[in-house]
């Protein structure tokens, strides 16, 4: 399977001015992430207001990113949703983008069993010579894929590993002891990439390595050496950055201070809006106390 790299960002999803999908911006981003720590990008993912996108800006965004990244790093699209029928059908036509792998989300919203949600993912690994990250987030999809079912569909030979934000460390502990051999785990929540990398995970697909991508970078390579002392310091570091940029729904924090401080993104598309003025003011107040890594215009 190709190498998807320990740093992936969760990349946002540029829109001009009125509403449509900034594609030369997507492009500029994906090259300045890769610049600034990243060795992959997630397009379309939540952070990429993937439930407003249409199939066919999805594809556009997938293709776009990989001729501009090329050999420079990963990318991965997110072809997965509450229909198995669909994500199959996306994931067919994403593995003719050029892309290096797709991301699944667990169903959400119909609560599927654990006996649905194996057959989902296999349908979609399926479909597919890519390599397949599934992505457990109970707390957005409200289910959770069990341990015994992430290892169960860890022995798919193109299921390459799981993006985790279940903040169980217990639960996670198990899928990284009892997987198949080469089957990787990913924290999926920036306040475990510490935790999950100290157990044994392999990296984070990361919302804050938008601006500082080198320090989450530096974190994990410190935490899968072993080196503690600096790992935790640069989590400690980090932690106040995470409560403000999860201040309100992802991705609007992030979305925000990323125009505030000169890497225009544009706007988000409804249900999303923009933070008001207060609540602007505290995240930007936290964002101007750190070091940011993301080449900006001022």
């Amino acid at each position: 399977m190709p190498e998807l790299g320990r740093l992936i960002t969760a990349m946002v999803t540029p829109f001009s001015e009125d509403g449509a999908v900034d594609y030369d911006g997507a492009q500029r981003l994906a090259l300045a992430l890769l610049d600034s720590g990243s060795d992959g990008v997630l397009v379309a993912g939540t952070t990429g207001e993937a439930p407003t996108l249409t199939n066919d800006e999805k594809l556009r965004l997938f293709e776009t990113v990989k001729q501009t990244v090329g050999d420079r790093g990963a990318v991965l699209g997110n072809t997965g949703s509450y229909s198995t029928r669909e994500s199959v059908e996306l994931t067919r036509a994403a593995s003719s983008t050029g892309i290096d792998g797709v991301l699944a989300v667990t169903p959400y919203y119909n609560k599927p069993t654990q006996e649905g949600l194996f057959r989902h993912f296999e349908a979609i690994a399926s479909a597919t010579s890519l390599p397949v990250v599934m992505y457990n987030v109970p707390g957005r999809t409200s289910v959770n894929m069990t341990a015994d079912t992430a290892v169960r569909l860890s022995q798919i030979d193109n299921i390459a590993g799981t993006k985790e934000a279940s903040n169980d460390l217990g639960h996670i502990r198990r899928i990284i002891e009892e997987s198949a051999d080469g089957f990787l785990v990913w924290s999926g929540a920036d306040e475990d990439n510490l935790a999950i990398v100290s157990a044994g995970g392999f990296g984070a697909v990361s919302v804050i390595s938008h601006l500082v991508g080198r320090q989450v970078s530096a974190l994990i390579t410190a935490a899968a050496a072993g080196q503690d002392d600096e790992a935790g310091a640069i989590h400690e570091r980090l932690q106040p950055l995470i409560k403000a940029l999860f201040t309100v729904s992802n991705p609007i924090p992030l979305k925000y201070a990323m125009n505030q401080i000169g890497f225009p993104v544009g706007g988000l598309r409804l249900p999303l809006c923009e933070p008001d003025d207060e609540t602007g003011e505290q995240i930007m107040a936290e964002v101007r106390r750190h070091t940011i890594d993301l080449a900006v215009a001022v």
